[in-house]
């Protein structure tokens, strides 16, 4: 299959998943959710009914032929020889951990995931880039247009920053390698066998309190606790959301700063390194990082983070 993500120093971990995200996390507006959906329309694919994903049962046999269809090799992607194409899965394959080939399942998994942090990233980047732009005009003293200010004043809101503190938002909204995420995508998830995503579409066992979303009830959870873990309409939205909480939540200040350092020195984001600033996402604390470096370079993911979606025009959804 693909000889690079085979590594007998790498052990897959138990259906139960071996962590959970230790932060509470700010939800994305629907408002935000709908205009990047209106975006891009038209540039994804889309396996399964993204509307009500946790509904659609498809087997791996239906998901494989499918990256066929689309000639997604991931071996190629790693190499720097394809880009990854823009599907958009909806929800896991129910029957994942019935692969017996641990390769097989880990790669199904990496395809699965990838480009859903892509193209979270992707939206951030353009987002970063109108950042720019905006700031160069402020410099040079030309009036921004009334949307442009409107659209400053929310991303001010949603990072706590002043308004039209540009440098701020540029420190905080930014990409997450998707190294990091891979890695924390498998070890919250169980490689995707977990029941929180199965029922909820939860890759990254994010906390929430709050009573005006569907979640899950932690089967472990302890008498007195009231935590549960937020559900999603599909795994894009579990992704966005997993990307919003390390940007936002003050217990993940110290990735931000480690990120930005990196940013103003003109270095590419180093996954590895950036994966040390997250041991308060687990009780688990240093060995959750631990964990997530053995994934890392036991799967050779960094070679990953040059990873780019393709750039193929309006294509009809693949059901």
């Amino acid at each position: 299959m693909v000889a690079v993500l085979v590594s007998a120093a790498v052990v897959m971990p138990s259906p139960q998943g071996t962590a959970v995200a230790q932060a509470n996390f700010t939800p994305i507006s629907l408002l935000d959710r709908a205009t990047h959906m209106v975006e891009q329309a038209g540039r994804r694919f889309i396996v399964g009914d993204a509307s009500s994903g946790r509904d659609r049962d498809f087997s791996e046999d239906e998901l494989m032929r499918q990256f066929d269809v689309l000639a997604y090799d991931l071996d190629a992607v790693i190499k720097g020889q394809d880009d990854v194409p823009r599907i958009t899965l909806a929800s896991v394959p129910s029957n994942l951990a019935h692969i017996r080939e641990t390769d097989v399942r880990k790669t199904m998994f990496f395809k699965t995931v990838l480009p859903l942090v892509l193209q979270v990233n992707e939206q951030i980047l353009e987002d970063r880039q109108r950042l720019w732009e905006i700031s160069a005009a402020k410099r040079a003293g030309t009036p921004l247009e009334a949307v442009d200010r409107l659209w400053l004043a929310v991303m001010a809101e949603r990072y706590g920053a002043r308004r039209g503190d540009v440098k701020t938002l540029l420190e905080n909204h930014d990409i997450v390698p998707p190294s990091l995420a891979l890695a924390q995508a498998a070890t919250e998830s169980a490689w995707g066998t977990s029941r929180f995503i199965k029922e909820g579409n939860a890759i990254f066992g994010q906390y929430t309190t709050a009573n005006d979303h569907e979640s899950l009830v932690p089967s472990a959870r302890l008498d007195g606790k009231t935590h549960r873990i937020k559900a999603f309409d599909s795994l894009y939205d579990s992704v966005a959301s997993y990307v919003n909480n390390l940007n936002t939540h003050k217990a993940y200040s110290e990735f931000r700063t480690m990120r930005a350092t990196m940013r103003a020195r003109g270095r590419n984001l180093d996954g590895t390194r950036l994966a040390t600033a997250l041991h308060r996402y687990s009780e688990r604390g240093a060995d959750y990082v631990s964990d997530l470096h053995a994934i890392m370079f036991g799967n050779d993911l960094m070679l990953l983070d040059a990873a780019r979606l393709s750039q193929v025009g309006d294509a009809k959804p693949v059901i």
